[in-house]
């Protein structure tokens, strides 16, 4: 009469259903086990998955001065183009007939140009110093790794994952900077288009009077 050979010595799913392995030694069960590939699967997920953030109590002011500045810094600098004049770098001469080249800085709107941009970098500096006071302040608050202040050098984005992570923290409140950042965004561009259509207006307005009667 034949014998069903033992299974080598190895691991194997465990006979009591547990869904771990246990090590057989070639005779017997014995006390070792090792998590199963369900098991194992498990716990690399939770072993890699982000560490959620400790809620705020409800009492946690959730806004700072400086969040505000950095939301409607943008809509400031854009209004710096309405001190901007340009000119044409052109003009007819009186019979009508040569192009006589004028001040190529006018079509920039002159010295103005530099002021503004100067203001425009020096805005965009207080943004991003605004947004480390912000991010600074929401630490003392409390708030487990706020969003990084550094993400203010790419402008809309800090204010935008700022409120994402304080709505995560604080039961589905603080998305007003995220509402106001866009709506400033908005009125930035309506003003970068009404300014647009004011400078073409202006410039084409200059070349009219500046062509002789009868040309």
């Amino acid at each position: 009469m034949s014998t069903v050979p033992s299974p080598s010595a190895g691991w194997y799913p465990d006979p009591s259903g547990s869904g771990a392995l246990r090590w057989w030694d070639g005779v017997r069960w014995t006390e070792h086990v090792a998590p199963g590939p369900s098991q194992q699967a498990a716990f690399n997920s939770a072993a890699y998955a982000p560490a959620r953030r400790r809620p705020l109590p409800a009492e946690t002011p959730l806004y700072t001065v400086w969040i505000w500045l950095v939301a409607i810094l943008p809509l400031v600098s854009t209004l710096l183009v309405f001190l901007l004049h340009p000119q044409p770098a052109f003009r007819l001469d009186e019979t009508g007939r040569n192009v006589v080249i004028g001040d190529p800085l006018a079509l920039l709107g002159g010295p103005m140009y530099f002021v503004v941009v100067g203001i425009g970098w020096l805005l965009t500096a207080a943004g991003i110093v605004f947004s480390w006071l912000d991010y600074r302040e929401l630490v003392h608050r409390g708030v487990e790794r706020p969003f990084h202040w550094a993400w203010s050098f790419l402008g809309i984005v800090y204010p935008i994952g700022r409120s994402v992570v304080i709505r995560g923290v604080a039961g589905g409140r603080g998305l007003a900077p995220m509402w106001v950042s866009i709506g400033v965004y908005v009125a930035a561009l309506a003003v970068s288009m009404i300014w647009s259509i004011l400078l073409v207006s202006q410039i084409l307005g200059s070349i009219a009077t500046n062509v002789p009667a009868g040309a």
